[in-house]
C-alpha cells in the first residue's frame, strides 16, 4: 500500500473561531426586539431538512458553534438553550459557552414542552417557516395556545439578517447517475409515485426531500458534505409532466437532455410562483414530518388543499431494487478489503505512534487505494476516530485541538464509510491498543462481549411481516441492560443507495415505527459509552430479507442479510459470555470474511486475517478423576 498519509476528503482543523461571549447572542436579540420577539427558535434545518447541511444554512453552528447534525435552539431575551439528542449531550457541552448556554435533551424536553413551561401570555414565539416542517410548527402552536402566548411566522430569517459573512449556496456540477447502479429508470418511478398519489386522493406531491429528488430523477451531485446530493425540489403529479426546480447553470447538456424527457426545469426560486399557478382547487400532499410550514402557507393561501401524507418516494426509495441490493454487496466487499487493510496496518504500529487524525487519514487512503475500477467518491461522513475517552463522545469528530495518541491499554473506537457508484457504506470497529504481550482489560472484554451480544442477537433475529424497528431494538439492547448497562443513541438507521448514510423511514430505536420490508439496508450498531474512559460501537449493515419458511413453522419470517465484512476483534470477546447459537454465528460470520476477502489481500495482510477470524470455542473445564 501506498504509504502516502494525506486526507482528500476530511478536513480535521479546529473551527476557525470559537464562538465565544454573547456578542452574536445580543445581536440577535436586538432583531428579535425589532420583531417584537421574545423568543425565537433556531433550528438545525436548512429548507430541505437536510441533516447534513450546506455551509451557508450552517446557523445554529453559526450562532451556538455547536457543530452536531441534530439539534435546536430557543433564544429569549435573557437566556439561550440548546437541545441536542443523546449522541451530542458531551458535544454541545464542549462546544458552546455555558456563561451564555444551557443544555437541554431534545429527547427528554424537547423544544415545544420546553416552551410550555417557560411561555407567558405576554410573550411572542417566533420562527422561521422555511425551515420547519407542518408537525413541528403544529407543535410550537400548540405549546403558545397552551400558555396564551403569541406565536409569529416571520419573513426573513433573523439569524441571516446578522451572518454578514454567510457562505454563498452551493454551485457544483448535477451529474446522472447511471442506470446500471440506479436499477430503474425515472419514467418507472413516476409511476410508482403516481400510483401512491392516488392511494392518497392526492392530485400532485411537492417533493422538499433532497434524497427522495435526487432518487427519483437519477441524479446526484456534492451539495452538502459527504452526501451526493443536489439540493432540489420537485412537484410530481398524479397525471401529466413532472416539474423539476434545479440551477439549470450547474446542468451540462447531457445532464439537462436526460432530465427534460422526465421533467420540466425551472429555476430554484420559481418554486412557490409555480404553486401559486398550480394548486388551485388540488389535493397536494405534503410529508407533515419533512416539508416545510411555508409550503403549506403557499398552498392553502393559493386555493389549494393539504393533503398531510409521508412522502410517496420515500418507500420505494428505501426498499432497494435488485440492483441497488447487488451494488451494495459488492461496495461492501470493496470497502471490506480496505477496512481490513487498515485493522491489520494499525495492528502492526506500537502504542502511542498513532494519533487519531494519522488513523482516519489511513483509513480513508485504505479506501482510495482499495477502491479498483469503482472510484471512491466520497468518505459518507466525517470519520469518527476516538482514542480512550474521545471514544466515549458518540458523535466524535477529531480536530487538531482535540487530537489524542492511542495509548497502550485503552480502546480505539473507528466509525467510517465510503460513499461508491454502487453504493454507500458504514461500519464501526471498536479495537485495543496493546503492548507487546499487554493482555486488554477485563472490564473492556466484558463490555465488548456485552455489545456484541446484542449485535449478534439483532443479526439473528427472524421476525414476521409488519415488524417494525421499535420492536427489535430490545435484542440489541438485553445484553446490556441485564448488567445495568445501555447506550443513548438508537440501534439502527437506514441506508441510502450512493445517497445519505442516514435515510429514513425505516430504523431501529425506541421511536422506529416504520414497519421493515423487504430490501430496506439498516444499520445494526448497539454500543456502550464510559464518560471519560472508552467507548465501545460494532456496527454491520444488514439488508431485509423476504419472509421464507422456518422448519416446522407456521409463519414466514423475514431476516437480516449481513453485508458488511471485517473482522471483529477476538481478543476482546469473551466466549464464556457467549451461548451457543451467539458463538456459532460469530465462526461462520468470520469464516465467511476470511473466505470472501482473503483473495483480494495482499499476503500478508491476508495471514493476518486467518488469524483474527480463527474459530473461537468455550474453554472445556477440567475434571478430576
Amino acid at each position: 500500500m501506498a504509504q502516502e498519509n494525506k486526507s482528500t476528503f476530511q478536513d480535521f482543523s479546529a473551527p476557525k473561531e470559537q464562538v465565544r461571549g454573547g456578542g452574536r447572542l445580543e445581536a440577535l436579540r436586538a432583531q428579535m426586539k425589532a420583531h417584537g420577539l421574545t423568543h425565537l427558535c433556531v433550528p438545525h434545518a436548512d429548507e430541505q431538512r437536510n441533516e447534513y447541511l450546506p455551509e451557508c444554512a450552517e446557523r445554529l453552528a453559526w450562532l451556538s458553534g455547536f457543530t452536531g447534525s441534530a439539534g435546536e435552539a430557543i433564544v429569549t431575551l435573557s437566556k439561550a438553550v440548546l437541545f441536542v439528542d443523546g449522541r451530542y449531550t458531551l458535544q454541545a457541552a464542549d462546544q458552546t459557552d455555558q456563561d451564555y448556554w444551557t443544555v437541554e435533551s431534545l429527547v427528554e424536553t424537547p423544544p415545544h414542552a420546553w416552551l410550555k413551561t417557560n411561555l407567558t401570555a405576554k410573550d411572542c414565539l417566533g420562527i422561521d417557516p422555511k425551515l420547519h416542517t407542518i408537525n413541528e410548527v403544529d407543535r410550537l402552536t400548540k405549546a403558545t395556545e397552551a400558555t396564551d402566548a403569541e406565536f409569529i411566522t416571520l419573513e426573513d430569517n433573523l439569524v441571516d439578517a446578522i451572518w454578514t459573512d454567510r457562505p454563498s449556496p452551493p454551485n457544483q456540477p448535477v451529474h446522472i447517475h447511471d442506470f446500471e447502479y440506479a436499477g430503474e429508470t425515472t419514467s418507472q418511478k413516476l409511476k410508482k409515485v403516481a400510483a401512491a398519489l392516488a392511494d392518497a386522493k392526492a392530485d400532485l406531491c411537492v417533493l422538499t426531500d433532497a434524497s427522495s429528488v435526487c432518487w427519483l430523477f437519477n441524479i446526484r451531485g456534492s451539495d452538502v458534505a459527504h452526501t451526493p446530493l443536489v439540493l432540489a425540489h420537485a412537484i410530481v403529479p398524479s397525471e401529466g409532466y413532472a416539474q423539476l426546480f434545479i440551477d439549470g447553470a450547474r446542468l451540462d447538456m447531457k445532464t439537462k437532455a436526460f432530465l427534460t424527457q422526465s421533467a420540466d426545469l425551472h429555476d430554484e426560486s420559481q418554486l412557490m410562483a409555480m404553486l401559486a399557478d398550480v394548486v388551485a382547487g388540488k389535493a397536494v400532499l405534503l410529508d407533515p414530518n419533512h416539508a416545510s410550514f411555508a409550503l403549506k402557507e403557499e398552498v392553502e393561501a393559493a386555493g389549494g388543499t393539504v393533503v398531510t401524507e409521508k412522502d410517496p418516494v420515500a418507500l420505494p426509495r428505501a426498499r432497494k431494487n435488485p440492483q441497488e441490493s447487488d451494488g451494495a454487496r459488492t461496495a461492501h466487499i470493496r470497502d471490506g478489503v480496505a477496512v481490513t487493510r487498515f485493522l491489520h496496518w494499525l495492528d502492526c504500529q506500537k502504542p502511542g505512534s498513532v494519533d487519531e487524525i494519522s488513523a482516519a487519514k489511513r483509513l480513508e487512503q485504505c479506501r482510495i487505494n482499495s477502491a479498483g475500477n469503482m472510484p471512491l467518491r466520497d468518505i459518507s461522513f466525517d470519520t469518527i476516530s476516538g482514542a480512550g475517552p474521545n471514544g466515549a463522545i458518540v458523535h466524535y469528530r477529531v480536530t487538531e485541538d482535540t487530537n489524542r495518541t492511542l495509548k497502550a491499554g485503552e480502546l480505539y473506537l473507528v466509525d467510517s464509510g465510503g460513499q461508491y457508484d454502487d453504493g454507500t457504506t458504514d461500519i464501526t470497529r471498536t479495537v485495543p491498543i496493546l503492548a507487546k504481550d499487554q493482555a486488554p482489560q477485563a472490564e473492556h472484554i466484558r463490555a465488548y462481549t456485552l455489545v456484541l451480544k446484542g449485535h449478534i442477537s439483532l443479526s439473528l433475529a427472524r421476525f414476521p411481516q409488519n415488524t417494525r424497528g421499535v420492536d427489535l431494538d430490545v435484542l440489541a439492547r438485553n445484553a446490556l441492560w441485564r448488567h445495568g448497562l445501555d447506550y443513548a443513541h438508537g440501534t439502527g438507521h437506514g441506508i441510502g443507495s450512493y445517497l445519505s448514510v442516514h435515510e429514513g423511514p425505516q430504523n431501529i430505536s425506541r421511536r422506529g415505527m416504520e414497519v421493515l420490508q423487504p430490501g430496506m439496508i439498516l444499520s445494526n450498531e448497539p454500543g456502550y459509552y464510559k464518560t471519560g474512559a472508552y467507548g465501545i460501537r460494532l456496527e454491520n449493515l444488514v439488508i431485509v430479507s423476504e419472509p421464507l419458511p422456518i422448519p416446522g413453522g407456521d409463519l414466514n419470517m423475514h431476516g437480516f442479510e449481513t453485508i458488511t465484512l471485517a473482522p471483529f476483534d477476538t481478543r476482546l470477546v469473551d466466549a464464556m459470555l457467549l451461548d451457543d447459537d451467539e458463538l456459532a454465528w460469530l465462526n461462520a460470520y468470520h469464516d465467511w470474511v476470511r473466505r470472501e476477502l482473503t483473495p483480494l489481500l495482499p499476503d500478508d495482510t491476508a495471514d493476518w486475517l486467518a488469524g483474527k477470524t480463527a474459530a473461537l470455542s468455550k474453554p472445556t473445564l477440567a475434571t478430576s478423576t
